[in-house]
C-alpha cells in the first residue's frame, strides 16, 4: 500500500508553544515536519530562522522537511543541514544555477528538492529532473500560511507524474498549500506522494485527529 506522506507546517503552529507542538508531531501519524523558512525578499513575508529551527531539531523526533523561501539559498543550506534539514527544497525562481545549487544540497547528504510556483510550468524541470529528489508544487502563491487551494494544481500534478513515470524515476511529488481533506485525494489520485498541511491542521480543534484524517482519506482503497 502507497504511504502518503503527511507533513504539518510549522508555521502554523503556536510559537508560544512550540515544545508541546513538536512533541503533538511527534506522537500523531505525521511522516515529516514541514518548515517554511520566508526572507521577506523572495516571498512578502518573514517567517523565522535558525534559532526557531534549531528549537524545533531540539524536539522533533521526525524528518525536518525544509522549504526555502529566500534568494541565494547556497548561502545558508549547510547551516540549515547542521541544525537537522533532511530534506531541502529551493525554488526554481530563485535558483539561476539550479543543478550547482541541488549539487550543494547532495554534497551535503541531504535530499534535494526544487519549488515550483503556481505561475511556473512543470516541464522547467525536464532537462534536471533526474537530479531531483522532491519537487514541491505550489498550490497558493507562496508567502502566508490559510490561503485558497489554487484549482489549477492538480493538471500541474497530472503533468510532472507523467514526466517521472515516463523517465522511471522515485521523484516524489510534494503539494503545498491549501491542502484539506476536501481535496486532499484528488491530489494523490493525480500523483502527489506528500502533502503539506499548516493552517488547516493546527487551526482545527483535534490536530492529532485531524491528521490521521488526512492520511486516512489519502490511503483508503489504496
Amino acid at each position: 500500500m502507497k504511504n502518503t506522506i503527511i507533513a504539518p507546517s510549522v508555521l502554523a503552529a503556536d510559537f508560544a508553544n512550540l515544545q508541546r507542538d513538536s512533541e503533538m508531531l511527534n506522537n500523531s501519524a505525521a511522516d515529516w515536519f514541514h518548515i517554511d523558512i520566508m526572507d521577506g525578499v523572495f516571498v512578502p513575508n518573514i517567517s523565522f530562522g535558525m534559532p526557531v529551527l534549531q528549537a524545533i531539531q531540539h524536539h522533533a523526533t521526525k524528518p525536518l522537511d525544509v522549504h526555502l523561501m529566500i534568494v541565494q539559498p547556497e548561502r545558508y543550506v549547510e547551516t540549515f543541514r547542521k541544525l537537522g534539514a533532511e530534506i531541502i527544497t529551493i525554488h526554481y525562481e530563485a535558483c539561476p544555477h539550479l543543478h550547482r545549487n541541488l549539487q550543494q544540497i547532495k554534497d551535503l547528504g541531504c535530499k534535494a528538492g526544487v519549488a515550483l510556483n503556481p505561475h511556473t510550468p512543470v516541464n522547467v524541470l525536464e532537462d534536471i529532473l533526474h537530479d531531483i529528489d522532491l519537487v514541491l508544487i505550489m498550490s497558493v502563491n507562496p508567502g502566508f500560511g490559510g490561503q485558497k487551494f489554487i484549482e489549477h494544481t492538480y493538471e500541474k500534478v497530472r503533468k510532472l507524474r507523467k514526466m517521472i513515470d515516463e523517465r522511471g524515476l522515485n521523484t516524489i511529488i510534494e503539494i503545498d498549500g491549501g491542502v484539506t481533506t476536501a481535496n486532499a485525494r484528488g491530489l494523490v489520485d493525480a500523483g502527489a506522494d506528500a502533502l503539506v498541511a499548516g493552517s488547516f491542521v493546527f487551526n482545527s480543534e483535534n490536530p492529532t485527529q485531524t491528521i490521521q484524517d488526512l492520511k486516512n482519506i489519502c490511503e483508503a482503497g489504496l
